[in-house]
This record gives C-alpha cells, structure tokens and sequence, in this order.
C-alpha cells in the first residue's frame, strides 16, 4: 500500500492569513494535535497543538505569528511503511504528504492509518492466523511459505516483530484457512514453536476490539 492510498480531504491545511484561535478550533473539531500550514501549494510546515496553546495570541494570524513549525517530508509515491516509521519517530497526529513536485497534496491522520490497517493484515479475507516463536537467526520466509502451501493454504500476510529483551522473535501469519490442524501439526514436526492460534472468527474479534479501543481512545 502505497502513501497515496491514504490521503484524506477531510481535513484543509491552514493558511497563513489564518489565527490560532482557528487552528485549536479545527484540532478540537478533528480530532488532531496537528495541522500543514500552506501557502501557495507550498508547504510551510506542522503547526503542533502545544506551541498553540502556549502563545498568548490567539487572535494573531500565521503571517505575523512566530510560532515552530515541523517539517516532515513523506511524497505520495512512498510506501505505507515509511509512513508509518516518520509518523511514530515523531509522534504526529497527521502528517502532510507532498506530490514529485514538492507541492502539498493532502494529509494522512493516524485515526485514517488504523482504519487502514485492516485492510492491511487481509483481517477481511477469510482464514486463520497462526503466531509462531522463534530465533531471528531461525527465521525463513521460504520455510515458513513451503509449510502452508505445503498443507494446499496461502499466505494472505505476514508480520514479524521483536520480542524486548530477548533475541526471539514472533511471527503472524494470516492464511486463507481456517481449519489449521494439519498446518499446526506440520509446524511442530519442524520443531516450531507455535504461541498461539486463531480461526477467523476469533482473530477477527480481537483485532476489531483492538481496533475500536484505539479509535475511542483518538477520539477522546
């Protein structure tokens, strides 16, 4: 998925005749600790909603005010994963994203980024998830791939994380099975360690929950 899949109009970028009065009004309204500032296509940067609220100004537009401005560079042609990756280093809210021509495009929310997700992990395809353990220096995708196709399934994604503090890592993968008994039995004969497992059903639940946990709580 690429950056440009991603980019909402919802939400307009400031201007610089614009007050901060304005600007804490639209963060209110959408849910944002942070808004583009652009002038003339040309983005001057994020407005965060904590320089705001410590300037004793609000009447005083962006042209005259002196007030920090971030300056995140994501183009739209960019993947997801670099998204992601500038977003967290940053801690933004929203980020603008800019076309091969250097002009602002449009923005991405993290509220838009955790819908997405979804869509992401393939949570709308039928099939089961399997979590598996292991040593990073263990890790094959060509294994792991021969083993479920070996048991007439698909990869429908695949995630691995670090586990903290150790030198082990977890493995997800979504197949396009549900029952999993024959793939989790041939998982152990290779000495795997499963940690856990999921029909559709079950994992769908959990992540939908997780999901909705964290839009209430961006939302509050």
């Amino acid at each position: 998925m690429l950056v440009s899949d991603l980019i909402t109009d919802e939400i307009p970028p400031l201007k610089i005749t614009d007050t901060v009065e304005m600007a804490l009004d639209w963060m209110e309204q959408f849910k944002v600790s942070h808004l583009p500032l652009v002038s003339n296509r040309q983005l001057i940067g994020v407005i965060t909603e904590s320089d705001l609220l410590d300037y004793n100004k609000p009447e005083e537009s962006f042209e005259t005010a002196k007030l920090p401005v971030l300056k995140p560079i994501i183009h739209h042609y960019q993947h997801t994963y670099e998204l992601l990756k500038l977003m967290t280093s940053l801690n933004l809210t929203l980020i603008p994203v800019l076309d091969e021509n250097e002009f602002y495009k449009g923005c991405i929310t993290l509220k838009g980024i955790v819908t997405n997700l979804a869509t992401m992990a393939s949570v709308q395809n039928p099939g089961g998830v399997i979590v598996l353990e292991l040593n990073q220096n263990d890790y094959s995708i060509t294994q792991i791939g021969n083993i479920i196709e070996g048991n007439d399934a698909k990869i429908l994604s695949l995630h691995v994380s670090s586990i903290p503090d150790s030198t082990k890592i977890e493995v997800t993968v979504k197949v396009n099975r549900e029952d999993l008994s024959r793939i989790l039995q041939t998982f152990g004969r290779y000495n795997y360690t499963v940690k856990a497992s999921y029909n559709y059903g079950d994992y769908e639940n959990d992540l939908k929950n997780k999901l909705d946990e964290f839009m209430h709580f961006l939302n509050i």
